[in-house]
């Protein structure tokens, strides 16, 4: 019993290292440009270098949400660690590219085996978890994220040091290695067939892929969260491309120092806020049924003050300040994500809701990053910024008038019926 109690956080354990490296080798790629532009020729044009970055994100923009049915019809220890063996394969075959195309082509292919692991590992880590325990296990689980981009970018100066050629070899086998250990020590859960809802029918097996979307477009708490989730990827993803770039401009200091200050500063403050917005969201919801909606509201609002200063914010203080504030209300948000979802939609369709949200997420994120480049051009980078407070605010109000469960978890409609 002891052990069984335990493995629910050996879990998050063994994912976290997943998370981990599901953004590290994402990531590697944006700072290792200058090393590879001496073999490949056509990463010199910066136009090709963004057509390189864009296909991984369309692809796995549109593959979100067929993951998410995936990972609602099979076994999620199988489908994860078939992710990351192909994914960190690939990784492994970059380091073996001669032209523009190959490397173009295994990155789509990395689009899809990397959007195969979010709503697998997410919805795996929600069934181990109760209600007690939920946000605090998904925000620790985050911080995997958030240390793999920041070591992504040491891909650059392993590159330096030997070559990368040898970066990405090492980085893939990394991740084929740990795939085996997955297979030896994680597991699926045991009772997820026993999960159940309002729907009796839900009783019967895993829903059919056309039923299972029915319901949850039908349900008008899925439109809200979608709603309330996509917003805030607009300045989600304004930070992690376009930080670096509003720092150098407002601080008037050259990207070498912009770049690792900003990241740094937004890394350390959201692995903050996850495990603080956890916690918090774990103990209030066993007070108030809304208070993991709570917790969000909270963490989004810290966002809109700290939008405002990073926009128009032109001393060190300020801008730093601002940053740090929105890292902790960032990571509050991101903690109660998928928590939130489970007091809304059923086990049976946790995977399949969250990869249509992280779908929009990106989406949006690949919207609003061209849409600031245009703006920063036009020398309007700053007040973009601060214009993405006004958005934030209206989830927030949304999220906090239309968002009532009735439930802490679908899980605990079983109990609550008896």
């Amino acid at each position: 019993m002891k052990e069984s109690k335990n493995y629910k956080w050996i879990v998050v354990a063994l994912l976290w290292v997943v998370a981990l490296l599901n953004y590290m080798d994402r990531q590697m790629l944006s700072t290792m440009r200058p090393s590879m532009q001496v073999d490949i020729h056509e990463l010199q044009s910066a136009t090709n270098f963004g057509y390189l970055m864009g296909i991984f994100l369309w692809v796995y923009g549109f593959m979100s949400p067929v993951s998410g049915i995936i990972a609602d019809k099979v076994n999620r220890k199988w489908l994860i660690v078939i992710s990351l063996f192909v994914w960190s394969g690939v990784t492994y075959g970059m380091g073996y590219a001669k032209n523009f195309h190959e490397i173009y082509w295994l990155r789509a292919i990395m689009g899809i085996s990397e959007a195969l692991y979010i709503p697998a590992g997410l919805s795996l880590i929600a069934d181990f978890h109760s209600e007690k325990t939920r946000s605090l296990a998904i925000g620790i689980h985050m911080t995997g994220l958030y240390v793999g981009q920041a070591l992504g970018g040491f891909g650059a100066t392993i590159a330096a040091a030997f070559s990368w050629h040898v970066t990405f070899h090492w980085f893939g086998i990394t991740g084929i290695v740990y795939s085996l250990v997955l297979v030896l020590f994680l597991r699926e859960k045991k009772n997820k067939s026993e999960e159940t809802s309002v729907d009796s029918t839900l009783n019967t097996g895993r829903i059919p892929v056309f039923k299972g979307l029915a319901m949850l477009f039908t349900n008008v708490s899925f439109w809200i969260i979608l709603f309330y989730f996509a917003i805030p990827s607009l300045p989600g993803w304004a930070t992690k491309n376009w930080l670096p770039t509003l720092f150098a401009q407002n601080l008037d200091i050259p990207m070498s120092q912009a770049g690792p200050l900003s990241t740094i500063t937004i890394a350390a403050s959201s692995f903050l806020g996850v495990i603080f917005g956890g916690i918090l969201s774990d103990k209030w919801v066993q007070q108030n049924i809304r208070g993991r909606i709570y917790t969000s509201a909270i963490g989004l609002s810290l966002t809109i003050p700290s939008l405002l200063l990073l926009g128009f914010g032109h001393s060190l203080f300020n801008v730093i300040g601002a940053a740090l504030c929105f890292g902790v209300g960032y990571g509050m948000f991101d903690a109660n994500n998928m928590p939130i979802l489970c007091q809304f939609v059923s086990a049976k369709n946790r995977a399949t809701a969250y990869g249509i949200m992280n779908m929009t997420g990106v989406f949006l994120g690949a919207f609003i990053t061209d849409l600031l480049g245009s703006s920063s051009d036009a020398g309007n980078l700053g007040k973009s910024f601060a214009m993405l407070g006004a958005v934030v605010l209206v989830a927030v109000i949304i999220q906090l008038i239309f968002l009532r469960p009735k439930f802490k978890g679908f899980s605990d409609i079983k109990l609550n019926m008896k």
